[in-house]
């Protein structure tokens, strides 16, 4: 839900300022307007040119610019949310009182967004007394605060204090952000390239990573739906996702299996179309030469779905492919008995297996076509899930 948004990102003086840089470029790559705004203190660890070059406009750094002698009104009012990472004890206080001293926290006073604190601090200073009061406060008031963790500090000490990870802040901006349309769905994902084993060692498999299918799994729930990973990556697990690991087709179609009833399934996965008829129970070794590998087609699990889809699901299937993708993933829409088709040429530069962005043609059965350009997979997931939305509204 970030392609669009503008998010006002403050920085403020802590030695954590350095990870704004990482935050502001993944907002960036998953389409959000991004508009830094740097206190004095963050400029003491960080630049402004370096945001300036990242972001969608200019780091902003004082109240009294000559080209907007109201920043903090413009940047308050047209923001649709507000990040303070890092958020400095100093930071906390002055927004807790009111003290509009710069431009961010007159900008925070100037806003009806929703805001989002990532304190970072020392441990003592997290834990002390009044540091927590003026978090309470800040919460009792509708402010949003991702904690920090546990782990190595400045100076070389350990402990509870230490900015959130960038990428947990970005989600957690999508969370704030995202609708809740899929509230009461039953979502069913599956992710990863299955593999096939040949002996105990030996297995044919390719190159999915899972990335997309854990990125669709991931929106979905922040947006509201109960959502079951099927998954054969160790790709991280968003909160509040069910997974079952699985490896092999048949695993995936055992357990997609016990979850064809829900209301939107997406088959992400890259299902291996073929497997050794017969896998050895021992590593083969070179020595006794080459052995002959009989192969048998796997399950197609995507078209028994299609063939048995209860009245009301939405059922997506992936097609990754190398040629015509308008003309392959017409064909597999229709073949398949699918709703949607999500198609990407993986022989395109950043597209597909592996990579951190893809790009993708969906087809819809009702007709739509839909051309989603290289983008950050958590962007595709949104894009797709917003038309899964639009489709089951139309036909509900």
């Amino acid at each position: 839900m970030l392609a669009g948004r503008k998010v006002v990102l403050g920085v403020t003086g802590g030695i954590a300022a350095y990870k704004a840089i990482d935050v502001c470029r993944r907002l960036v790559d998953a389409g959000a307007h991004v508009v830094p705004v740097l206190t004095a203190g963050a400029q003491r660890f960080v630049g402004p040119t370096t945001f300036s070059a990242l972001a969608s406009e200019p780091a902003q750094t004082s109240l009294w610019s000559e080209a907007d002698p109201i920043p903090h009104t413009r940047l308050g009012q047209s923001a649709d949310i507000v990040v303070v990472a890092p958020a400095t004890a100093r930071f906390l206080s002055a927004y807790a009182t009111g003290y509009s001293h710069d431009l961010l926290t007159a900008t925070l006073l100037a806003t009806r967004a929703p805001v989002l604190i990532c304190p970072a601090m020392h441990t003592e200073m997290w834990e002390h007394p009044a540091v927590q009061d003026n978090l309470a406060v800040l919460r009792a008031r509708g402010v949003h605060v991702l904690e920090p963790e546990a782990g190595r500090l400045a100076g070389g000490d350990v402990g509870r204090g230490r900015l959130a990870d960038p990428a947990a802040i970005v989600d957690a901006v999508d969370g704030i952000l995202s609708p809740g349309d899929l509230a009461g769905l039953r979502v069913l994902v599956t992710a990863g390239g299955t593999r096939e084993p040949i002996d105990s060692v030996r297995f044919i498999g390719n190159r999915s990573s899972g990335k997309q299918g854990h990125a669709i799994a991931a929106v979905a729930a922040q947006r509201g739906a109960q959502v079951t990973l099927v998954t054969t990556a160790s790709q991280p697990v968003a909160p509040g996702v069910e997974v079952e690991q699985v490896e092999t087709a048949a695993q995936m179609e055992q357990a997609v299996g016990r979850h064809s009833n829900a209301d939107v399934i997406v088959m992400a996965a890259a299902v291996a179309d073929f497997r050794p008829k017969a896998a050895f129970d021992h590593k083969l070794k070179k020595a006794d030469g080459a052995p002959d590998v009989v192969l048998e087609p796997t399950p197609d699990i995507l078209a028994a779905l299609g063939r048995n889809k209860p009245e009301g699901q939405t059922l997506v299937g992936f097609a990754a492919e190398t040629g015509d993708l308008a003309a392959n993933a017409s064909m597999k829409l229709v073949s398949k008995g699918a709703d949607i088709i999500v198609a990407n040429d993986v022989s395109a530069p950043g597209v597909g297996f592996e990579h951190d962005t893809n790009a993708v043609l969906i087809l819809t059965a009702s007709g739509r076509t839909s051309e989603v350009g290289l983008r950050d997979k958590r962007a595709i997931a949104t894009a797709l899930l917003d038309l899964i939305a639009e489709e089951r509204a139309t036909h509900s």
